[in-house]
């Protein structure tokens, strides 16, 4: 199959922005460093991994002909040093580095059909293990516990370090770290839970879920904790009535429908190769090109899942999470 095409060749752009300017929330934003940049090439989809032809992959299963597949080869992570776990996953992923990673889902045994494990590893030779998340049984909402054990996934559990809660319909999420419950914390508050981000699901009415919304929110990142967020100054509350001052936005990039596969596609560089519904890329609105975080499917129980500054890997895990969660209503 010839996928050489015009549309495919990379474009130059004079200046290369500066990751951190974009996600200031106030005062000056930093200088921008004179660099030229390769832009990524425009979406397209093919199943099949060539060396001669630029990576395209698909988020949603078009129509097209099947291709025949060739060897899984993957771009590998660099070289990631990770002395401290529980530090490494909470800190934001260094600047003009992209953490590259495998999210491998167990659903062997007698309920992890219903309960699947996760399991997130860096994708190179080494597979150092980072993070374990599993839902919780008898929760009333979708409640996912993210542990630094893959073998210890209790709430009272020393390696226990943030969970996913969702609503009642599957549509908004809110990350928190491994505080207590405000009804439950210390008189000062001093142990009290924080929130990490937010993630809200919005699928217009006759909308395709490969093109649905997902926005994404984060507190400003900054070198003190935030105060605890009250019942009415959470994130998703925030993002309700508009009040984004201090906080991250992002959203998926949209894909673009493929009148050849009839499918709407996305460009994953090489890092997915089957199309999914569930794959996705995150970006800033003011930078479209640079991809924050994106998660896609590279056989059945596997994905990868690659994320830039300014998410740590507990909160890219938790967005992946939440994209396995049932959506049981759109808006």
């Amino acid at each position: 199959e010839d996928d050489s095409d015009s549309s495919t060749k990379p474009i130059r752009s004079e200046k290369k922005k500066n990751p951190a300017s974009l996600f200031q929330t106030g005062g000056d934003p930093p200088r921008e460093k004179k660099t030229k940049k390769k832009a990524p090439p425009k979406a397209a989809e093919s199943e099949e991994e060539t060396p001669e032809t630029p990576q395209k992959n698909s988020n949603k299963k078009g129509k097209g002909k099947k291709s025949k597949k060739t060897k899984e080869e993957r771009p590998p992570s660099p070289v990631i040093e990770v002395d401290n776990l529980e530090e490494f996953v909470l800190r934001p992923a260094p600047q003009g580095v992209t953490i590259k990673c495998r999210v491998t889902r167990d659903k062997k045994g007698m309920d992890r059909g219903l309960y699947p494990t996760y399991y997130l590893h860096l994708d190179n030779d080494k597979k150092v293990f980072l993070l374990a998340g599993r839902k919780r049984k008898k929760s009333k909402t979708s409640n996912y516990l993210i542990s630094i054990d893959p073998t210890d996934l209790s709430r009272g559990g020393e390696n226990f370090i943030g969970k996913l809660r969702s609503n009642l319909m599957g549509t908004k999420f809110t990350v928190f770290d491994n505080g207590a419950n405000p009804d439950r914390a210390n008189a000062d508050w001093s142990n009290v839970r924080q929130e990490l981000s937010a993630v809200v699901y919005c699928i217009p009415l006759g909308t395709p879920w490969g093109v649905a919304r997902l926005w994404v929110g984060s507190p400003q990142l900054c070198s003190l904790p935030s105060p605890p967020p009250q019942d009415n100054d959470g994130l998703l509350m925030r993002w309700q009535n508009k009040n984004m001052d201090n906080v991250i936005e992002l959203h998926n990039k949209a894909p673009v429908w493929n009148d050849e596969t009839q499918s709407y596609v996305l460009n994953f560089h090489g890092r997915v190769t089957h199309a999914s519904v569930k794959n996705f890329q995150i970006v800033h609105g003011s930078d479209p090109d640079y991809i924050v975080m994106q998660f896609g499917r590279v056989a059945d129980d596997a994905f990868t899942m690659d994320y830039n500054y300014p998410l740590c890997a507990v909160q890219a895990f938790a967005i992946a999470l939440s994209s396995f969660d049932g959506k049981l209503a759109c808006e």
